[in-house]
């Protein structure tokens, strides 16, 4: 605590927070088509949840002890939304947005001078524009007005791979739609062709001899008999008089083998979310070798990840050092993504200390033999 007077701050609503029957902003249709997508297709919305929880904990180093432990409590109890707590609450949140639309919005709520709660703010209602050549302006639309957030030095705002000259981020899911679609009309196709061989259908054909009278009181009569054949549940016998023959409709018809199509549209689908497709459920065969590559491609996507949320977390760090008085130095250490890297990196420092020993031992048993030179009056001799 360096001793500097607070300033007094009235409470702030939360500014990013829509009126009712704000009109939507451009690219909401593009937002819905995620949303959509991650409703449709299954792998993608586990996918995105998946990387949510294996982005992992982090801890935030201050010089002062106090003021760390006091950062840290902070940090924990921090009221998130409506019905959250915790940085990692609001992270988790603010992520999703980010790897679903390519961009995520988020706020610091201030009252009585301190920063109390944390806001994700949804797209549908803001509008990013150029702040001059190296900002961004977030404003809401309400009522097909638009107005700009009071104080920007609030707003926690993040792009992920951005366009040049635009604010917006791009996202994970694009180029999805067109193989998705493709992958739903091979399921729906597979749902209607089951939905007809499997639901056996029938075929009952009489061939009366010589001339019959009667032939439609005849035809009414075996498909009522027919029919009280197949709705009964026990076994019941169908006896009909004439050549009559029974064939089941479709059986020689052959459904096509799906899983060549579906395993192509499925990877590239994982080839965009960049998860191992053992991660997904997908029993694909693979080498070990196979697998700790892309074990390792997945840790430097987590680590691209979080390069984006280190300054989130720095600037709401920062503010709320500031505003209560305390240094704002601060930096961000993150925990090893995995159990399994703490034990390759605990393998690899143990296979080098064991080498420099037996470097040193051997050096030292050189130097141990070592036969010294001869003097110069010896040698003339």
């Amino acid at each position: 605590m360096l001793g500097f007077k607070k300033k007094s701050v009235q409470a702030i609503s939360v500014q990013t927070r829509p009126a009712e029957g704000a009109s939507l902003p451009m690219g909401a249709g593009e937002r819905e088509l995620y949303r959509a997508l991650r409703r449709a297709v299954p792998i993608i919305d586990a996918a995105v949840y998946k990387l949510r929880r294996l982005i992992g904990g982090f801890t935030v180093w201050c010089p002062e002890k106090d003021t760390q432990k006091a950062l840290a409590a902070f940090l924990d109890t921090v009221q998130v939304n409506a019905a959250g707590a915790g940085i990692g609450e609001f992270l988790g949140i603010y992520l999703e947005e980010l790897v679903t639309y390519g961009t995520a919005v988020g706020e610091m709520v201030v009252a009585g001078g301190q920063v109390s709660a944390l806001y994700n703010a949804g797209l549908e209602a803001l509008e990013l524009e150029e702040d001059g050549a190296l900002g961004v302006k977030v404003s809401v639309r309400e009522g097909g007005v638009k107005r700009p957030c009071q104080y920007p030095q609030l707003l926690l705002v993040s792009a992920l791979n951005p366009e040049a000259g635009s604010p917006w981020g791009v996202s994970v899911l694009r180029g999805l739609p067109f193989v998705s679609e493709v992958l739903l009309k091979i399921y729906h196709t597979l749902g209607v062709n089951w939905e007809r061989l499997g639901n056996v259908r029938f075929a009952v054909t009489c061939r009366p001899e010589g001339a019959m009278y009667g032939a439609g009181d005849r035809a009414r009569q075996i498909a009522k008999e027919w029919r009280a054949a197949m709705a009964s549940r026990e076994p019941r016998d169908f006896v009909a008089v004439g050549d009559v023959s029974i064939r089941a409709i479709g059986a020689d018809n052959q459904i096509l083998d799906s899983e060549v199509p579906v395993r192509q549209m499925l990877e590239q689908i994982v080839a965009k979310l960049g998860l191992p497709p053992f991660l997904m459920g997908l029993s694909w065969s693979s080498t070990e070798r196979m697998s700790s590559q892309q074990a390792d491609v997945l840790t430097s996507e987590l680590e691209a990840y979080r390069r984006v949320l280190t300054p989130v977390i720095l600037k709401l760090c920062r503010t709320w050092l500031t505003l209560g008085g305390y240094r704002s130095e601060c930096r961000v250490d993150w925990e090893e993504i995995t159990m399994q890297d703490e034990v390759d990196h605990a393998n690899a420092r143990y296979l080098s200390a064991r080498a420099d020993k037996l470097l040193y031992e051997l050096e030292k048993e050189k130097q141990g033999n070592k036969v010294e030179p001869p003097k110069k009056e010896e040698a003339c001799l």
